[in-house]
């Protein structure tokens, strides 16, 4: 006797992110190819299509309802919400069917709708790296783990931000017919089984807000200036003629960070813009100021989780693959 299929609904509604909806279920589809049985439908809040942030119109299978149980629920994300609060009715559209649901799971943004339903209370979480400290000030009791990929906390799930969506959708097919099945839809969708690394990898370079105190701003402008230099910190405190314990207490009250530390950071920032312009590694460790090539890798490896090389693999140019 055949099992009974699991059924799959993802909520949508007006500007959500398209490949939230797609990628997700792109993976399930293509896990019945593979002798799965998943059974996906579109709800929206009232049953009403929705258009989606692209402005392409989506067709639903129905409303949410009470009355419907799913194996798994998964919300979308969207621009919308973490630049402003979630309607109180699209909350309930989660909140509602995730009472009866086996497993509820959010993609992207979808963990603010998420959030605002009461449904990452006291949990592990995570979303998109850009809006995780946003999701972290309205969920408070939320552990927000702004690196991962996804995280799974009992039988809620959270991804990060669009594509993390198909690594979510993997992990829960492996989950429901193990690794190789879903390795199998992994080569067949031509997407990693489980890609290295977490989400700090795909981050902007970092954003320090300029200190206020002049002095500060005297240092930090000359780290980033040349980050090759000479940036101990009793070299730093003889630019300013202080002692490195008052330094050392102006980094820590102005950036909440040790001199040392930002040093790392302006140099481990310019390593990452070297190796995307197709430097190799040891040169982006030498221009970058880093004492060695090892040094550089251990920053990389606490930082992203992943070799400078590993980095660069992803990251640089294409021209160079095209060229010739």
């Amino acid at each position: 006797m055949n099992a009974a299929p699991h059924r799959v609904a993802i909520l949508v509604y007006d500007g959500v992110t398209l490949l939230d909806v797609a990628g997700p279920a792109e993976v399930f589809k293509e896990a019945n190819r593979f002798g799965a049985d998943y059974r996906i439908v579109l709800l929206s809040p009232t049953g009403a299509g929705v258009t989606s942030s692209l402005g392409v119109q989506l067709a639903v299978d129905g409303a949410v309802s009470s009355e419907s149980a799913f194996d798994t629920l998964l919300v979308a994300g969207s621009d919308l919400y973490p630049r402003a609060r979630v309607p109180g009715d699209l909350a309930d559209a989660a909140r509602i069917p995730a009472a009866v649901a086996g497993r509820i799971a959010s993609i992207c943004t979808g963990a603010f709708v998420l959030a605002a339903a009461g449904l990452l209370d006291g949990k592990r979480a995570t979303t998109h790296w850009k809006v995780a400290h946003e999701l972290a000030a309205r969920c408070p009791t939320c552990r927000v783990e702004p690196d991962a990929i996804y995280v799974r906390d009992g039988t809620t799930y959270t991804s990060a931000g669009v594509t993390a969506g198909i690594d979510l959708a993997l992990a829960l097919v492996e989950e429901d017919h193990g690794p190789h099945l879903a390795r199998d839809v992994a080569r067949a969708l031509v997407v990693y089984m489980q890609r290295a690394g977490g989400q700090s990898q795909f981050s902007a370079p970092l954003q320090i807000p300029p200190p206020r105190s002049p002095a500060l701003r005297k240092i930090t402008d000359l780290v980033t200036a040349n980050p090759r230099g000479d940036h101990s910190l009793g070299e730093l405190a003889k630019h300013l003629n202080v002692s490195t314990r008052h330094l050392t207490r102006l980094f820590h009250d102005e950036l909440a960070t040790t001199p040392a530390r930002y040093v790392e950071n302006i140099r481990f920032d310019m390593s990452r813009a070297l190796l995307d312009q197709g430097h190799t590694a040891t040169q982006a460790a030498v221009l970058a100021g880093f004492p060695s090539y090892e040094s550089m890798r251990r920053v990389f490896a606490r930082k992203l989780s992943i070799s400078p090389t590993a980095y660069q693999r992803r990251f640089s140019t294409a021209r160079r693959a095209n060229a010739g």
